[in-house]
């Protein structure tokens, strides 16, 4: 891609203000598999689209463990993500034999934040091309946040990154009110739902789940009960245009109300 010579150094600012080089990283995040992350009061959800193996090729993975309290899903380039995996279980392993207890998830995403902003800045590295979704259960509750090339790091209720992701996000929009009360099944399957919205029709849904939450070390779910979630949600019973429980999201928007 052509940007008149100022995509040539990573420290080196077009007229408009931009630095192209940050931006080639983004880009690489929106062109990865799509992953989904949400939480309800005591659990965070992670769902990951993964591509089918082949007889040539295996399916990379796409939802990595950190600690018994926290997990990552990634967008973008695996190689990055795995380096970025690495420092975060350093990391989580000497807080934990320093001061025998688990690494708080807010202070983990910030030094992270920090490590990924250093390579914005200098000449001798590029941006991290990965997008990060980080679920996390602390003495504060349950976690979601998005990491980005950028170092922008974010806590959400609810987020989707990664190809045709916006599909998914406009479903976690919609049905956002309902899952601070979600049971562990609903949860899972809102989260099921959401990725199916970033799936491309034509190919079979093949996905990867991590939950973590209160009385529940971060878990990988296997293959065969992946495929059970997915045929208690009936994701082919659900149109993708299909409205919210308008009642429901009233009672539970009111309940908020009536919390706060």
């Amino acid at each position: 891609m052509f940007r008149n010579q100022y995509d040539n150094d990573l420290a080196l600012w077009s007229p408009q203000g931009r630095l192209f080089q940050v931006e080639y990283a983004m880009e690489a995040v929106s062109l990865g598999t799509a992953a989904v992350g949400l939480k309800n009061e005591e659990l965070a959800v992670l769902v990951a689209l993964s591509k089918p193996s082949s007889e040539l090729s295996v399916s990379l993975p796409k939802i990595f463990p950190i600690d018994i309290h926290m997990g990552i899903s990634i967008a973008g380039i695996t190689s990055d993500a795995q380096l970025i995996s690495k420092y975060l279980r350093t990391e989580c392993l000497t807080f934990r034999h320093t001061y025998n207890s688990a690494y708080p998830v807010s202070r983990l995403v910030t030094n992270l934040g920090n490590k990924m902003q250093v390579n914005t800045q200098g000449h001798k590295f590029r941006p991290f091309g990965v997008g990060l979704l980080l679920a996390g259960y602390d003495e504060m509750g349950c976690h979601i946040y998005q990491i980005m090339p950028s170092a922008n790091a974010f806590n959400c209720k609810a987020m989707a990154i990664g190809a045709r992701s916006q599909g998914a996000r406009t479903y976690l929009g919609r049905y956002q009110v309902l899952f601070p009360t979600s049971s562990k099944d609903e949860i899972i399957c809102h989260g099921i739902h959401a990725i199916n919205s970033a799936h491309p029709v034509d190919e079979k849904l093949n996905i990867t789940i991590g939950i973590v939450g209160k009385n529940q070390p971060f878990k990988m779910l296997s293959a065969e009960e992946c495929l059970s979630y997915q045929e208690m949600c009936k994701i082919g019973d659900v149109p993708q245009d299909r409205n919210p429980n308008e009642s429901e999201i009233d009672e539970a928007s009111n309940n908020q109300n009536s919390n706060n």
